[in-house]
C-alpha cells in the first residue's frame, strides 16, 4: 500500500465490526472447557467446525497446530487458571508444514527470501497422523497438566470432515 497506511483496511473493517459489536460481558473462560490447538491455515474455522460459538473454548493457533513449549505453556495457563479440562489438538490434510524434513523446511524458507533458519527447530516431518500423536502425547506427558484430557484429529480441508486419530 504504497503511500497509505497499511493497515487501513484493518482499521475500517475493526470499526465496522464496533458497531455491531455483540460479545460484551462475554465471560473470559471457556463456556464448553474446550481447548483448541489447530494451524493458522485460512482455511479453518476452528469454531464453527467443530459447532462452537465465541466464548465457548480458547483457541490456539500456529503453524502446523503444532504443540510446543509455547502451547504448552498456554493451555497451563487455560487448564489451571480459566477451567479448560480438554483439548483437541486438530491437524488438516494439505498443510504447508507437511514437509518430509527439516532440511527441506529451511530450504523452502530461504528459497523464499529468508535468512537461514537451521538454528530453529518446527518439528515436522513425521507424517499428519504420527505428528498429531505425538503433540497428543506431548500434552499428555507434560507434568504441570495433569487432568487436561487431549484428543488428536484430522480436519479434511476439502470436505470439512474431522476425523479422530487418539
Amino acid at each position: 500500500m504504497e503511500g497509505g497506511d497499511a493497515f487501513e483496511d484493518v482499521l475500517a473493517a475493526n470499526e465496522e465490526y464496533a458497531r455491531r459489536f455483540a460479545l460484551a460481558g462475554l465471560s473470559g473462560r471457556p463456556a464448553r472447557g474446550l481447548a483448541v490447538v489447530t494451524c493458522i491455515d485460512t482455511r479453518i474455522e476452528p469454531l464453527a467446525q467443530l459447532g462452537l460459538s465465541p466464548g465457548d473454548a480458547k483457541i490456539l493457533r500456529n503453524a502446523g497446530g503444532r504443540v510446543d513449549l509455547e502451547v504448552l505453556k498456554t493451555l497451563l495457563v487455560a487448564h489451571r487458571l480459566l477451567g479448560v479440562t480438554r483439548v483437541v489438538v486438530v491437524g488438516h490434510t494439505d498443510c504447508r508444514m507437511g514437509v518430509e524434513s527439516e532440511d527441506e523446511l529451511h530450504s523452502e524458507l530461504e528459497r523464499h527470501g529468508s535468512p537461514a533458519t537451521h538454528s530453529l527447530s518446527f518439528a515436522v516431518g513425521a507424517g499428519l497422523e504420527a505428528t498429531v500423536r505425538r503433540d497428543v502425547l506431548r500434552v499428555r506427558a507434560f507434568p504441570y497438566l495433569d487432568g487436561l484430557v487431549a484428543g488428536g484429529f484430522i480436519y479434511d480441508v476439502e470436505t470439512g470432515l474431522l476425523s479422530r486419530v487418539c
